[in-house]
């Protein structure tokens, strides 16, 4: 089977790069790390008693290594990558997927590009073949170009039918205005429309280079084995003309803008409002302080009736008040910075400023009022979501791709639980003070926004501990 995702917002962890050779133990399994010389990262998790194997390419470029002129280039030439290439038509690509009974994949994001199939273990050669086939030979034919535009446009108009994404879209526009990070990962329309196999073999030229890739295994994979792979299947890959180590730095830290846009749409019967200060990259010593913190404010939602079963004391407050649907709160990180914050959904539309108020007297309560109880409670819950998203060999894919490309090397789940357990309610304070008290924030909200309160004055309770 042949297909696509767009990466969802995820919570995963961070980290430096190992040269040559390193390895990782702590009590579960071996995690190892080859550098090829070429600059090519190979990690694996094996697993001797796993029949199935996650193979991929996790790549150190996305959306935010485009311009203004070609923004929509890395989500265009993920479709592209499935469409042949020089050894491989496109039907010949999906039947030999098909024959071998595996999954093939790719999704872009802000900062990656994935590449990664799954499937039995005796196949991990034919998937890794097949995975530098589509990275090095795409023919990018101008007709395959032409009819994928108007697939775009399509998944476009069905991604503009979900409000969470768009409010998420909008967010990231206020917040890094007139910068890489403020720009839509699927692109302008016009760029769609525009988009030339010029720019797709660009920025193919700019971006796929083996000192930007991590190939990793998971699952029924051998080390040397995959590390021989690499060796046979990406050797030609270039090298940048200034190679950057994975988890250094390769361009400017983006600029956290206080601001607001609002799209009032009547037809939508509830109002959907995403407000966020500035959070941390991925490698930041608050990154898990931060996470706790996230924790604490939690999720609700009333048609789960958990309220009164539910720690956080904003899903008290919601729900004793009606003043929401539901809310969620997120802390995205980034290589440099991040958003942390919170999604709130209301039909409630006399009380939008009593909803916003509460939410952010529990942000600043965060600063004086954090509680041993609710620290520890927030941080076994936080352990428990981190270390059951690494259930499966291609979550573990992930997990290793992604913090090795945005921090040069793994964090072990052991390691994460124990920098978890090491954040302290004084921690919760500390970060708090920092990030959240008397700080400008980032708003947008969608649908029948009419009741939300004024920017300053909502900017008031970022400071104020009158109820």
């Amino acid at each position: 089977m042949v297909s696509r995702t767009l990466l969802s917002r995820a919570l995963r962890s961070a980290v430096r790069p190992a040269r040559s050779y390193a390895t990782v133990r702590n009590l579960g399994p071996l995690t190892e790390v080859t550098t090829l010389s070429n600059g090519l990262t190979v990690a694996t998790e094996s697993h001797s008693h796993a029949q199935t194997a996650t193979v991929g390419v996790w790549i150190d470029a996305g959306s935010r290594a485009e311009t203004d002129k070609t923004n929509g280039t890395a989500h265009f030439l993920e479709h592209m990558a499935f469409k042949g290439t020089g050894r491989r038509t496109q039907h010949a690509l999906e039947l030999e997927v098909e024959n071998l009974g595996a999954h093939l994949n790719a999704y872009t994001s802000r900062e990656q590009t994935v590449y990664y199939a799954k499937g039995f273990r005796k196949d991990v050669p034919k998937a890794v073949d097949i995975i530098s086939d589509i990275l090095q030979n795409s023919k990018l034919e101008n007709a395959a170009v032409e009819r994928e535009r108007d697939v775009i446009l399509r998944e476009q108009q069905e991604v503009d039918k979900q409000l969470e994404e768009v409010v998420f879209d909008h967010l990231h526009a206020v917040a890094f205005q007139g910068q890489p990070l403020g720009r839509t990962i699927l692109g302008p329309k016009k760029n769609i429309l525009s988009i030339k196999r010029e720019d797709l073999a660009s920025y193919i030229k700019t971006n796929y280079t083996a000192d930007r890739m991590v190939l990793v295994g998971a699952g029924g994979v051998d080390h040397n084995e995959l590390v021989k792979l690499a060796e046979k299947h990406f050797s030609s890959l270039p090298v940048s003309p200034n190679p950057i180590s994975l988890g250094r730095l390769s361009h400017s830290k983006p600029s956290f803008v206080g601001s607001e846009v609002r799209i009032r749409d009547d037809d939508i019967p509830t109002a959907n409002i995403a407000i966020a200060v500035e959070g941390v990259g991925w490698s930041s010593p608050d990154y898990f302080p931060m996470m706790v913190m996230q924790s604490i404010v939690g999720n609700w939602d009333r048609s789960l009736g958990l309220s009164t079963l539910n720690s956080s004391r904003l899903s008290h407050i919601v729900s004793q008040h009606n003043l929401a649907n539901s809310f969620m709160s997120f802390s995205t990180s980034y290589s440099d910075t991040g958003l942390w914050g919170i999604y709130l959904v209301s039909e409630n539309l006399m009380n939008l400023d009593d909803l916003v108020h509460f939410t952010l007297k529990e942000w600043t309560r965060m600063s004086t009022g954090a509680t041993d109880v609710e620290v520890e409670r927030a941080k076994s819950q936080l352990k428990a979501s981190l270390l059951l998203s690494l259930d499966g060999t291609t979550a573990v894919a992930e997990d290793i791709g992604r913090q090795l490309v945005t921090s040069g090397k793994r964090l072990t789940p052991q390691q994460i639980e124990t920098a978890v357990d090491a954040v302290s309610v004084d921690d919760i304070k500390r970060v708090a003070s920092k990030y959240l008290w008397d700080k400008d924030f980032a708003l947008a909200a969608v649908g029948s926004v009419e009741g939300l309160l004024d920017y300053n004055r909502i900017r008031a309770d970022m400071a104020s501990m009158l109820y």
